[in-house]
This record gives structure tokens, C-alpha cells and sequence, in this order.
């Protein structure tokens, strides 16, 4: 079978969304109706893939029961195309596994390593970083959404360190001082300046995690406390900063992640549509909202804040790029895309600049409409995430689409989606060698 539905396994991890307000527990209920949305739990990600941690599995057909991990290893001429055996060195998983998540409470303050490091980082520590590769990862916004990502630029940092009493005293007067008078922000990116900006951001950071918990205990709960009693320290900064630092204190209270996290980093809010690329050894944070992720497949995570999981800091301090763009360079473009053609509404592309992974998103605004797809020479899961249709291959019968229907598409075979809602959206995740 060359393209068929899978059930998606989903992780109830502590920061995801309660209940049927969670679009994961939504999506995974439609998808298998012996799912039983128990109300008082969170449901954080579903998983589409070949993760052996949670193993799509085949819903129909011949098929049916077997997990998409051990079809990928049956038969992956068939399921991944030997072009993309041949890149990535796999013959049993895809190259990138497809997520929804749900996110009530923020999520830990993390970054990823790149390939080489993680190869490190895993032969040195493999309880910790369980695998040797890099973990790109890539957010498209479902519902509003806000996270963080990056960096704030320079100047903006300049002035948070004089502005704010509780993270200039932690990071001490010669160090903001010489943060201050010795950034240039508008040095070229690779320049010898940028250089040098990047070593004094570093500098900062690194006082920061290094800082005693003790201190950083202290210290947030002085500068929760101010951003109650004096917000207008804040405001000049960022608007929106008080209201965050107070919800975010309520989910961990006085964690570091209030000031490398609210006050260092790009507090950045997406429209529903909208995305973000998170390159490896960047830092980054989900805070509340739905989206579609993809990402290379891999675990490897170095943790800074709002977690109570173990904290790298030393390789963290180490690894990070310090890119310090503006929330704007950090949001994806939109793009045409030529194998996508017919009558819908948008069909829209988000091609982060790493091999293992794009998404196609296509949104129907009427009944009737019906999208074309040529072949892709690469495997790609494709989800509904609104309205009702129907998928299928030319001269084949049409299998019927719902929100949280999960579909496997395999390399070669060039796919129709037509709409019998005025709503019906979708998204494909897939990989090509091109």
C-alpha cells in the first residue's frame, strides 16, 4: 500500500493542555474512537512517525496493526526511496519525526546540538543524550502561539541590564558595564565585530547560569515583585513583560528562566499560520498555544530553565550560537510551491534551510475543491487538522478525512485532497533528495 492512515501515539507530559481543550487529546480521539479523553489530564504531543518510543501504527487494510516503524524496515525501497537511504544512512525511520503539540505551561528553556556535538554529547553521556544527532526543529502556529527564540538584540539587552536592578546585580557592574560600551550592533553578520559581540553575550549568559541558585531564588523573587509594584521598569523594555513575568513565576516560581528566559530572550508571538525555524544551538521555549512541529529525529536536549530536569550548563554556555536577530528574522516566509496545484485557498510552503524535513500547508475555503500533488521522491505523513475531505491516488477510491486523521504517503505516488468543508486544512511533512 502506497498510501494508507495511521493512529498516532500521544504523551501526556505535565506542561500540555487539559483534556478535550487539548487539540492533541482532539486529534487522537477522532483518530481512534476507543480513545477515552480522561478530563483531568494534560495531553501534550502526538507523535507521527517512526520514533520507537511511540510508533505510528497502521489502521487499515493489510496493513492494519503493524507499526509504520517495522513497515519503514520491511520494506524501505518501498517507504523511504533508496536516494533518501542513501543521504541520511537510514533503513527503519524517517529522517524527521511530525508532532502536534498542545501547551498550557512553558515548556524547559533548551537548545539542540548540531551533528557534531551530539555525536560527542552522546558518546560521553548517553543517559542524558540518548542519540548522536542534531534536532532541528520547526513550529507552525495553529492557534495564536507564543514562545521564545533567540537572542534579543543587542541594544535591546543593553538596556535591559542597565534597566532592570535584579539582573544587573547578577550579572555585576564590570561585566554590564563592558557589555555596554563594548557592543556594535550593527556589526555584519561573521564580521570581526560580530565576533566580539557574540564573546560578550556569552560572557553575560554564562555569569547568569553560573549564577548560585540561592542568589537567582533571591533575586526572582525581587524582580517578580518589582514587575507588580514598579511595571513601568518593564514596560519601557517590552509592554508585555510584566503580565509575562508574572504567569510564567506562577508555573516556576523564582527560576532562572525569568531572567534568561523573559529578560534575555525574544518573547515571540505567532499568528495562527505563521512559523519559526529553531536551528541547532540556539535557545529556545514554547510558552502556550497549538502548533504542528517537525524536527529531525532525535532527543538530544540541553536545558537552561523553567524545568526541573537535569541542566547541562557548562555545555550549554559552550554550545549556543549567541545570534542576536530581531523576532521578525527569526519568523519563516511563506512560499509558492509547484507540486501543489488546484483549487484551494492557500497551499503554502515552510522549507527550513536543513535537508531532513519541509511542510506543505494547503487550507480549503469551500466544498468541492480538489488539490493536486505530484510525486515526491521521499516519504511524507501528511494530518488534517480542520474540516472534512477525502484522500486519495488517482484511479483509487477516496479514503475520507477528518480533523486528527493522520495519513502515510509513500516516495513516488502523486496524491488528490479534495474538501467537503469549507474549513478542510492539512499539513505534509516531508523529506526529498534535492
Amino acid at each position: 500500500m502506497l498510501l494508507f492512515r495511521i493512529d498516532c501515539g500521544y504523551q501526556n507530559y505535565d506542561w500540555g493542555k487539559i483534556g478535550s481543550h487539548s487539540a492533541v487529546a482532539q486529534f487522537a480521539a477522532s483518530s481512534n474512537p476507543s480513545t477515552t479523553i480522561d478530563e483531568s489530564k494534560p495531553y501534550a504531543e502526538l507523535w507521527m512517525g517512526t520514533h520507537p518510543s511511540v510508533p505510528s501504527v497502521a489502521v487499515d487494510g493489510p496493513l492494519k496493526g503493524q507499526t509504520l516503524r517495522d513497515l519503514v524496515g520491511q520494506y524501505p525501497s518501498q517507504f523511504l526511496d533508496d536516494s533518501i537511504i542513501s543521504k541520511f544512512g537510514l533503513a527503519k525511520e524517517l529522517p524527521f519525526l511530525f508532532k502536534v503539540l498542545s501547551i498550557e505551561k512553558v515548556l524547559s528553556i533548551q537548545a539542540h546540538p548540531d551533528k557534531a556535538l551530539g555525536a560527542v554529547l552522546h558518546a560521553a553521556d548517553p543517559k542524558n543524550y540518548p542519540d548522536d544527532n542534531h534536532k532541528p526543529e520547526m513550529a507552525i502556529a495553529v492557534t495564536d502561539f507564543e514562545g521564545f527564540c533567540g537572542f534579543k538584540p543587542l541594544d535591546q539587552l543593553a538596556t535591559t541590564l542597565t534597566t532592570v536592578p535584579e539582573l544587573h546585580e547578577i550579572i555585576g557592574d564590570e561585566l554590564v558595564a563592558e557589555f555596554v560600551a563594548g557592543i556594535k550592533p550593527a556589526a555584519q553578520v561573521g564580521s570581526d565585530e560580530d565576533v566580539a559581540n557574540r564573546k560578550l553575550l556569552q560572557k553575560v549568559f554564562g555569569k547568569l547560569m553560573n549564577t548560585d541558585d540561592a542568589v537567582i531564588a533571591e533575586k526572582a523573587a525581587s524582580l517578580v515583585a518589582r514587575a507588580a509594584s514598579e511595571p513601568q521598569v518593564f514596560t519601557a523594555i517590552d509592554a508585555r513583560l510584566p503580565d509575562l513575568i508574572a504567569r510564567l513565576n506562577k508555573q516556576f516560581p523564582n527560576d532562572i528562566g525569568l531572567f534568561c528566559g523573559c529578560l534575555l530572550l525574544n518573547h515571540v508571538q505567532l499568528n495562527s499560520g505563521e512559523a519559526m525555524f529553531l536551528q541547532a544551538k540556539d535557545p529556545h521555549a514554547y510558552i502556550s498555544g497549538d502548533i504542528i512541529e517537525c524536527m529531525a529525529a532525535s532527543d538530544n536536549v540541553v536545558r537552561a530553565g523553567f524545568t526541573p530536569k537535569f541542566k547541562d550548563v557548562k555545555n550549554l554556555v559552550e554550545m549556543l550560537t549567541y545570534s542576536y536577530d530581531s523576532v521578525e528574522k527569526q519568523k519563516m516566509p511563506l512560499l509558492p510551491f509547484a507540486k501543489s496545484r488546484g483549487q484551494a485557498a492557500k497551499s503554502v510552503l515552510y522549507d527550513p534551510p536543513i535537508a531532513e524535513f519541509s511542510v506543505l500547508q494547503t487550507i480549503f475555503d469551500k466544498p468541492d475543491a480538489v488539490q493536486s500533488y505530484d510525486e515526491f521522491n521521499g516519504p511524507s505523513i501528511v494530518i488534517a487538522t480542520k474540516g472534512t475531505g477525502s484522500i486519495g491516488i488517482n484511479g483509487e477510491q477516496p479514503i475520507e478525512v477528518k480533523a486528527g486523521y493522520v495519513f502515510f504517503v509513500a516516495p513516488g505516488v502523486e496524491v488528490e485532497v479534495k474538501s467537503s468543508s469549507d474549513d478542510f486544512t492539512t499539513y505534509r511533512a516531508f523529506v526529498e533528495d534535492n
